[in-house]
């Protein structure tokens, strides 16, 4: 088989090397995450799994809203812990690379700041279920506007 020159097109060999998918244990994101995976390890890419815990609710300023933000940290933290574990878990089943990070915030920016400072080739996202997003836009649609990378939307 002959080689293509350097700069030039070979098929089978182009295609992203970095892929980042957010995950947030909805039935949309895990399939994101399988999406992402399967494509990674047809690839010879690595894969970093983003979860963005959502910032303490408004509640705080309300009597007793101390005890709500700690029970939504703890829930967040322990969703992490999962999630990191099943990266882990498909890391070694697939023989693919997998970075899991956590981080709190606004999704859409949090995975853009993490897309960039990572030079993503691709980002992996699950199709929103909340009807409101039709409204205001869904996470994959803000990350398709930014038009920064090729964005895949899984339902």
């Amino acid at each position: 088989m002959e080689q293509a020159a350097p700069g030039e097109f070979e098929l089978g060999t182009d295609g992203p090397k970095e892929i980042l998918v957010g995950v947030d244990d909805s039935t949309t994101s895990l399939r994101a995450a399988s999406y992402a995976a399967g494509l990674a390890r047809r690839q010879g890419a690595k894969v970093t799994a983003v979860y963005v815990a959502p910032l303490a609710s408004l509640g705080a300023a309300t009597p007793g809203g101390s005890v709500l933000v700690a029970a939504e940290r703890e829930a967040a933290n322990d969703l992490a812990a999962d999630l990191r574990r099943r990266a882990a878990e498909a890391s070694a089943e697939l023989g693919i690379s997998v970075t899991f990070i956590a981080t709190e915030g606004d999704a859409y920016a949090e995975i853009r700041r993490i897309a960039d400072e990572i030079r993503a080739d691709a980002v992996v996202v699950g199709a929103s279920a909340k009807a409101g997003h039709r409204l205001i836009g869904s996470l994959a649609v803000r990350l398709v506007r930014a038009g920064r990378w090729p964005v895949t939307v899984v339902p």
